[in-house]
């Protein structure tokens, strides 16, 4: 099944996976706490938005006792590099070079920054090579 983009999603979902990343797997009222801190929800609107994002294909849940855990079945890192290839699709008509052009010429990089940027082409160069 083909996962929706997390952009898709609203602010809730997106917060709520993002509390199960941070935890590595969690309960509703694990969630549902963790999200009170911030915004005072009622505990079966985080279990709808978690049933949302298990029927999307975001979680998936094994029962413990008498709780559903819920375990993430994307990284972070899956998720962000699906939204950031579907940005450079639409914004810079899948060219890469011409965003990363735009990033170092109007952005204001440190050279720590600049630095690692360096790494990671000498990085991949190392890996062409092989």
């Amino acid at each position: 099944m083909s996962k929706k983009s997390l952009d898709h999603f609203g602010q809730l979902q997106r917060a709520v996976i993002e509390v199960v990343w941070e935890l590595g797997e969690a309960t509703v009222r694990q969630v549902w706490k963790r999200l009170c801190r911030r915004k005072e929800l009622a505990y079966t609107t985080v279990l709808t938005a978690m049933q949302r994002l298990e029927k999307a294909g975001w979680l998936k849940h094994r029962v413990d006792g008498r709780k559903h855990v819920y375990l993430p079945t994307r990284t972070r890192e899956q998720a962000g590099a699906g939204s950031v290839r579907k940005f450079v699709k639409r914004m810079f008509n899948g060219n890469a070079l011409v965003l990363f052009r735009q990033l170092v010429e109007e952005g204001q990089l440190s050279d720590a920054e600049l630095q690692e940027l360096q790494r990671l082409i000498n990085k991949k160069r190392k890996e062409r090579e092989r």
